[in-house]
């Protein structure tokens, strides 16, 4: 079965799952583990992007051809490919800035998946972008690994007073 019908199965049982059987504070903290490692994983990638380390950023996702970014400019497919995406729009620290998460909720669907919603924020000298993000987690030998990534950005008040 392809990955994409995969994931789609998985997020459709897992959200049917969450519906008829909302979770405990005792169940709920069975999952805390999981919850707490896929948190490490983004505090890890938001300290290497703010030292400037886009090898150490891709850490966080899948190394395989079927990882997929889906953001205001398409779909990228494959690790390679985003993170050659990422060099592209970030050649430097400057670019990069300074990363942020905030309203990050984890949602475990089943042992082996997840997936994370919150707003980034970039701090740059000249400008503060802001958006939104959904991220599909898999569990991995080598741990939580981003499959899936559909980030947004908003426009900012000064970009669209340009339009």
């Amino acid at each position: 079965m392809p990955l994409k019908l995969q994931l789609a199965w998985i997020l459709c049982v897992g959200f049917v799952f969450a519906i008829l059987f909302p979770m405990n504070a005792q169940v709920h903290g069975a999952d805390e583990p999981a919850e707490a490692q896929i948190r490490s994983v983004l505090d890890i990638q938001s300290a290497a992007w703010n030292r400037g380390d886009l090898d150490a950023f891709m850490e966080g996702y899948w190394k395989s051809p079927e990882t997929e970014f889906v953001g205001t400019s398409g779909i990228t497919k494959g690790w390679q490919a985003l993170l050659d995406r990422y060099r592209r729009n970030y050649p430097d620290g400057k670019a990069m800035g300074k990363l942020t998460f905030s309203s990050l909720e984890v949602h475990i669907v089943c042992p082996e998946a997840a997936f994370a919603i919150g707003n980034f924020q970039l701090e740059r000298e000249k400008d503060r972008p802001t958006g939104v993000f959904t991220l599909i987690f898999r569990r991995f030998k080598e741990g939580w690994r981003i499959v899936a990534d559909h980030t947004t950005g908003f426009v900012s008040p000064t970009a669209a007073a340009a339009r």
